[in-house]
C-alpha cells in the first residue's frame, strides 16, 4: 500500500527503526530539512514581512529553523516571549500580541526590550503609553491596533466573521483615539485577523480586499499615517486531503495588489499552521481493536491529551499505518484511551490488516499539536518530541511520567 502524499517516505525507515518504551504512549517528530526547505520557499519575495505565530509550535529546535530562515517571531504570552529569547532572538524581532496584555505584562516586554505591540483595547494603548513614559523609553515602540470587522453577507469562521470575539476593537470604538494624544509611541499599523485554516485563494483576497477601504478610512479618522497593515494568518492546511490547497504565488500576487490599494510601505503576515504543519508527525501504537455494532474500531495508547485538535474542529489529522500493508483498505473509528466520548481522533481508512501493536502516524502535526492539547487528564505522560535533522533521529524533550507534575 502507497503511502499518501503528505507522509515524507525519507524518514519512513527512521521512525521504523526507533524503539524506546518512554515513547509507548505516543510522540512526536518533526522533519527540519523538509521545514527549512519550505520556509526557503515562502521568503523568496518581497512583498511581506513574515512572522512566525509561536503558538503553533514553541519548540526550541522550530523557532531556531524558522530564525534560520528570517522569520521573525509573534508572541502572545510571557512563556513564549522566554522561549523565543532563549534561542538568542532579538527582542527587537519580536511581535507581542494577545487580547490579556495588563499592563504588568507590557512592562516587563518593554524592559525586556521589545518594540512592537499590536494593543487590542484602548485600556492596553494606555497602560502602553503610561508604560514607555514611566520607563523613560527613547525609542518609541512599533504600535497597531487591532480591528474587529462585521461583514454583511454574514460571513462566519472560527475567530469571528460577524461573531463577536476579545480580539481587537470595532472600527467605532478606535475612532475615539487620536494618535496624537499618545506621542512617545509611534501608532503606525492596523491589525486584522478574523478567519482560520482558510483553504481558498479567492476567498481569502476577498475577505483581503473588504478590509482596505474600512481601515485606511480610519487610519485617516485617528490621525494616523498608515505605514503597516498585518493581515495576521489563517492561512490553512487541508487536513482533510479534499484538494483544496492554497497557491503561495496567488497569495503573493494578491497581496502585493493589497499592499497597493492600501498605500502601506509593509504588509505583515503572522503564518502558525502554513509554516510548520506539514514538517509534523504524530507516531502512537494501537492498543485494541473491536467491532461495536458493526463497526470496527481502533484504541490508541494516546488520543486527545497529546492531539485535540480533531476534537475541537471536527477535522481529523491524517493517518496511516507506518508499516508497509498490501491489504485493502476500511474505514475505522480511531478512539484515545480517555474516559470521554470527546476522545476520538475521527473516522478514517487504514489497512484492514491493521493489529494491536501496530504504529500509526498522523500527519500536519508540526502544528498545534503538543502545546495545544490536554496532558494532564487521566494522568498520562507527557509525550517525547523528537526532530530528524541530516537524517539523523535527536530527542529533543523525553517523555515524562505524570509523576513529574503531580503534586
Amino acid at each position: 500500500m502507497n503511502k499518501p502524499t503528505w507522509f515524507d517516505t525519507s524518514i519512513e525507515s527512521t521512525l521504523l527503526a526507533h524503539e524506546s518504551p518512554e515513547d509507548e504512549q505516543g510522540y512526536f517528530v518533526y522533519q527540519l530539512d523538509a521545514l527549512k526547505a519550505h520556509l526557503a520557499q515562502l521568503q523568496q519575495q518581497d512583498v511581506i514581512k513574515l512572522w512566525f505565530a509561536v503558538k503553533a509550535n514553541p519548540l526550541s529546535k522550530i523557532i531556531q529553523t524558522l530564525d534560520s530562515e528570517g522569520f521573525n517571531f509573534d508572541v502572545a504570552s510571557s512563556g513564549e516571549l522566554h522561549q523565543v529569547l532563549a534561542q538568542g532572538i532579538s527582542p527587537a524581532r519580536v511581535l507581542n500580541t494577545g487580547p490579556a496584555k495588563s499592563k504588568k505584562q507590557l512592562t516587563a516586554f518593554v524592559k525586556q526590550g521589545v518594540r512592537t505591540f499590536v494593543v487590542e483595547s484602548l485600556n492596553q494603548l494606555t497602560w502602553l503609553n503610561e508604560v514607555v513614559t514611566e520607563l523613560a523609553i527613547t525609542d518609541k515602540p512599533t504600535v497597531l491596533l487591532r480591528v474587529q470587522l462585521q461583514w454583511p453577507d454574514g460571513e462566519k469562521n472560527p475567530l469571528g466573521g460577524n461573531s463577536l470575539t476579545p480580539f481587537g476593537l470595532s472600527v467605532q470604538e478606535w475612532q475615539q483615539v487620536q494618535v496624537s494624544d499618545y506621542p512617545v509611541l509611534d501608532i503606525c499599523g492596523l491589525h486584522i485577523f478574523q478567519w482560520g485554516n482558510m483553504l481558498s485563494n479567492d476567498k481569502m483576497y476577498s475577505l483581503w480586499g473588504q478590509m482596505v477601504a474600512p481601515l485606511t478610512k480610519l487610519a485617516t479618522d485617528v490621525g494616523m499615517e498608515l505605514k503597516i497593515l498585518d493581515l495576521g494568518g489563517g492561512l490553512g492546511i487541508d487536513y482533510l486531503g479534499e484538494g483544496n490547497t492554497l497557491s503561495w504565488q496567488k497569495i503573493i500576487t494578491d497581496l502585493a495588489d493589497i499592499k497597493a490599494q492600501a498605500g502601506v510601505a509593509e504588509l505583515w503576515l503572522e503564518l502558525g499552521r502554513f509554516a510548520v504543519a506539514e514538517c509534523g508527525y504524530y507516531v502512537v501504537p494501537v492498543v485494541d481493536r473491536k467491532i461495536n455494532f458493526q463497526q470496527e474500531q481502533l484504541v490508541l495508547a494516546a488520543g486527545i491529551n497529546h492531539i485535540i485538535r480533531p476534537a475541537i474542529t471536527e477535522q481529523p489529522f491524517p493517518v496511516a499505518l507506518l508499516r508497509q500493508s498490501n491489504s485493502t483498505s476500511q474505514a475505522f473509528d480511531i478512539h484515545g484511551p480517555l474516559c470521554t466520548s470527546m476522545d476520538k481522533l475521527g473516522h478514517l481508512s487504514l489497512p484492514k490488516d491493521t493489529q494491536v501493536g501496530d504504529q500509526l502516524v498522523f500527519g500536519y502535526c508540526g502544528a498545534y499539536g503538543f502545546t495545544e492539547s490536554m496532558p494532564f487528564f487521566l494522568c498520562h505522560q507527557l509525550a517525547a518530541e523528537y526532530v530528524i535533522e541530516n537524517g539523523q533521529l535527536v530527542e529533543v524533550r523525553a517523555a515524562q511520567p505524570a509523576s513529574t507534575y503531580l503534586a
